[in-house]
């Protein structure tokens, strides 16, 4: 009996400690959508099925050093040198390169910095967006800096394509410190309760920033790409939202394409309890095979077409301590990984996308589409200059 009752009680303390430790992540925020999307499962798909891997990055060459211009300068210069010395060889489905979306921070802006990236992007390893970073802002502060920032990625160093409709600078936009629409519980970071619609008036054609997990700015909504609308009297209007279906039209004021979330059963906290799994690369978290199989698991896609899967992963790849996991060999292994397995062509079909060919292929997808996702890369919107 003495024993019984012992072992009651650990298993008692446990549930509570794995009560606190849910809490404490802010897992409680999005594991309802979680498990119900793990309970529903995934349609049948038949083979191949198509991947399209994208590869988002914070990039701040600015972290920590504001006042080091030569700091900054070494590591946009290694990102210059490295990628495309270690990446070169690895191709997909399509013959193109592994794609490195640079969203780069407005308030970090260094002319020098960008044109040494356009030059990357021209050599086909990626594209340039927009990152920000805002504390009690407002929507006619936030309109402004957002459009003048456009026009500079465009006029200056040929980053971002045009509306074909409008004309207009069109961009993907990641959020800084993950409060998209003002969704920080303690109103920091942001100060635009209307954000989404403020993106969509300037240009931004889809956001990027989520999941952002563990932060408790994380959405109820999970492993999705849906249509989110504002509201100038709420925060956190993309907390839910109707997701992209095959024959819909478009619904809601912004696209907003997730990455992977959920659990790695690897990396456990107290030897019972997963770590989150969030599609963050970095040097604590470096990619390895099982992640790769457990993002494309996820398998985020367009409603009514489950055969083309939607992978987004990111990074903040300025930051010295990631580099030699971002630009060596981790990293190097994740794409051949995906390249060959994920690329047979009978299983899996692999495609290394940017943003705006991520999102492309979505729209795609959303008009009814069929065939090879490669063919709409440039689907709605067209090339930018340093991409031609």
């Amino acid at each position: 009996m003495e024993l019984l009752a012992f072992v009651g009680l650990l298993a008692f303390m446990g549930v509570l400690l794995a009560g606190v430790l849910i809490r404490k992540k802010n897992i409680h925020i999005w594991l309802p959508d979680y498990l119900r999307r793990k309970i529903q499962g995934h349609p049948c798909v038949s083979d191949p099925t198509h991947v399209m891997f994208c590869f988002v990055d914070h990039y701040e060459p600015q972290w920590e050093n504001r006042d080091n211009i030569e700091k900054e300068r070494a590591r946009v210069d290694r990102w210059c040198t490295d990628y495309p010395k270690n990446f070169s060889h690895i191709k997909d489905a399509d013959g193109c390169l592994p794609k490195h979306s640079f969203f780069y921070p407005e308030e970090e802006y260094r002319e020098e910095h960008l044109s040494k990236l356009s030059n990357l992007c021209s050599q086909g390893f990626g594209e340039l967006e927009i990152h920000l970073h805002h504390h009690d802002d407002t929507a006619e502060n936030l309109r402004k800096t957002l459009n003048d920032f456009a026009e500079v990625l465009h006029e200056k160093h040929g980053g971002l394509p045009l509306h074909p409709e409008t004309k207009k600078m069109s961009y993907a936009f990641i959020h800084g410190n993950w409060t998209l629409d003002n969704s920080d519980p303690h109103g920091r970071f942001c100060g635009v309760k209307n954000e989404l619609v403020v993106l969509k008036e300037t240009g931004c054609y889809a956001d990027f920033t989520l999941p952002s997990a563990p932060n408790p700015a994380q959405t109820k909504k999970v492993n999705a790409i849906y249509y989110a609308t504002g509201n100038p009297e709420k925060s956190k209007n993309h907390d839910t939202g109707k997701d992209v279906e095959v024959g819909v039209p478009a619904s809601g004021d912004l696209m907003i394409i997730q990455g992977p979330l959920g659990f790695n059963w690897k990396k456990r906290k107290l030897g019972f309890m997963p770590g989150i799994e969030n599609g963050d690369i970095k040097r604590t978290t470096p990619p390895s095979f099982s992640r790769v199989d457990n993002w494309i698991s996820k398998h985020i896609h367009v409603k009514g077409k489950p055969e083309w899967v939607f992978v987004k992963v990111h990074t903040h790849g300025t930051q010295e301590n990631d580099m030699d996991t971002l630009l060596g060999e981790p990293t190097v292994k994740m794409y051949e990984y995906l390249s060959t397995k994920y690329n047979d062509g009978e299983r899996h079909v692999m495609h290394f996308v940017s943003s705006r060919e991520m999102y492309n292929i979505v729209k795609a997808a959303e008009a009814g589409e069929v065939g090879n996702p490669g063919d709409y890369r440039d689907y709605y919107l067209g090339r930018p200059k340093n991409c031609a």
